[in-house]
């Protein structure tokens, strides 16, 4: 259960640190909102635009809902490892195109490290 607890932690850590430069980038010198700074730089531009719409409508009831189960927790930190894949990927690409296979192969492999993970604490199912 710590582990949960710290889980939830970082994300709300993370999800305040959005918010912060989704706020930041909105007092910006920049009206036309092109120039992306701050977390926003990893995400790409459609994804950032639905998450700015998503802040201004206030936070989603699902995210005070606990999951009920095991396989809810199991489907959630493997949406979350996917992506955190994701916004690495999206970092590796902007960053020098020397470095960009390293990252990528890092990336890929810190997500196929997390997801075994999270087969192995997985529930042994029974009557199968």
């Amino acid at each position: 259960m710590n582990a949960r607890h710290g889980l939830k932690r970082i994300l709300a850590g993370c999800l305040l640190a959005g918010a912060a430069a989704c706020a930041g980038a909105q007092t910006g010198s920049n009206s036309a909102g092109s120039d992306r700074t701050g977390s926003d730089a990893t995400v790409s531009a459609p994804a950032a635009d639905k998450q700015a719409r998503e802040i201004a409508r206030g936070d989603p009831v699902r995210w005070y809902r606990e999951d009920a189960t095991e396989a809810q927790r199991m489907r959630t930190r493997q949406k979350e490892i996917g992506a955190a894949l994701n916004e690495a990927k999206n970092a590796c690409r902007q960053g020098p195109a020397a470095e960009r296979r390293a990252c990528l192969k890092a990336a890929q492999d810190t997500w196929q490290k997390e997801m075994a993970q999270v087969r192995q604490e997985a529930p042994v199912q029974s009557g199968s």
